[in-house]
């Protein structure tokens, strides 16, 4: 269990997290009831987070550099806050461990809502897993992401990872 809380420490400082509502609503009561503002703006989000994370479940930096903005800021409640260099070179040290980290997002967690003349905020719970003595060791947790269209396309700006 130790090595999978190390690894998600790596992994928050690389990528992104999560929300719930404040009250103390089940998260499926809570995407029941969700509905986005804008079905083009969460498939726009929804699609940059698929990008995101398949460049991180593949191991592509490259990708992965191309999506964060460079004034990015990583806030993770154990980690504390790192910027888009400390970034970087987090995820290049997890890569080069090759330990079979993998995430998914959970099913039916994912919320969008427009920040005008910004961008988007992004909420969801996602799951991280690898192998260990045979069998996956995985752990679920919250994010929230800020993403801010640009001329040059969708950026991810803010990273909030907790709950862990």
């Amino acid at each position: 269990m130790k090595r999978i809380r190390t690894a998600i420490v790596y992994i928050t400082l690389v990528c992104i997290t999560a929300a719930c509502s404040t009250s103390r609503k089940s998260s499926s009561e809570v995407t029941e009831s969700y509905k986005p503002a804008s079905k083009e703006l969460y498939k726009t989000i929804y699609h940059m987070d698929s990008v995101l994370f398949d460049a991180f479940n593949n191991r592509n930096l490259e990708i992965q550099k191309m999506v964060f903005a460079t004034n990015l800021e990583f806030y993770h409640d154990n980690g504390g806050l790192t910027n888009y260099n400390q970034v970087i070179e987090n995820t290049r040290r997890l890569f080069d461990q090759n330990n079979g980290l993998r995430r998914t997002l959970i099913p039916g967690s994912l919320q969008v809502y427009p920040i005008k003349d910004y961008g988007a905020i992004e909420i969801g719970i996602h799951r991280f897993c690898h192998p260990e003595n045979g069998k996956d060791d995985c752990g679920t947790f919250k994010f929230i992401h800020i993403w801010q269209k640009r001329p040059d396309g969708w950026k991810l700006t803010r990273v909030i990872s907790y709950d862990h």
